[in-house]
């Protein structure tokens, strides 16, 4: 758990420098999604704290979700569903996602950045980002629809 530490200290400095204050709510919240690799809905966060913060609500997770997306510690995810999902990797990556559970996973494929430059200079746009998802059925509901 070392690096999640330096990680949630880091990203606790970010916030101070920002001149955000360090709440129990806040911190947990933030250590919440360090460790999480599943791409949490704020409704997820909020249900696996209330234990521990039964003074919290769900819009105190959603507004601490938009002050670290605002100093661009987390990305905010909107895909088909109406919920969005909370990603503490900023770094360039890409995403398969289950069509069935609605799992998502990170993976990472350099190349892609190519197709911005080539975008550019095909469209004369200034691409200043981009984004690849990929649907699928992951391994837990394929071994599910296999065994039904």
């Amino acid at each position: 758990m070392a690096v999640s530490n330096a990680t949630l200290k880091e990203a606790v400095d970010v916030l101070k420098k920002t001149g955000v204050r360090i709440t129990p709510q806040r911190h947990a919240i933030l250590e919440f999604l360090i460790n999480s690799h599943t791409h949490p809905t704020a409704d997820d966060i909020y249900r696996s704290l209330e234990g521990n913060f039964p003074n919290m609500s769900v819009a105190t997770v959603y507004n601490n979700l938009r002050v670290f997306r605002d100093a661009g510690l987390i990305k905010e995810l909107s895909y088909g569903d109406a919920s969005s999902r909370f990603d503490f990797s900023t770094s360039n990556h890409y995403h398969a996602i289950c069509n069935v559970c609605g799992k998502i996973v990170d993976f990472h494929y350099p190349g892609l950045d190519e197709v911005e430059h080539f975008a550019a200079h095909m469209t004369g746009y200034e691409i200043d980002n981009h984004r690849l998802e990929v649907y699928g059925t992951c391994p837990d509901c394929k071994e599910k629809q296999t065994n039904n």
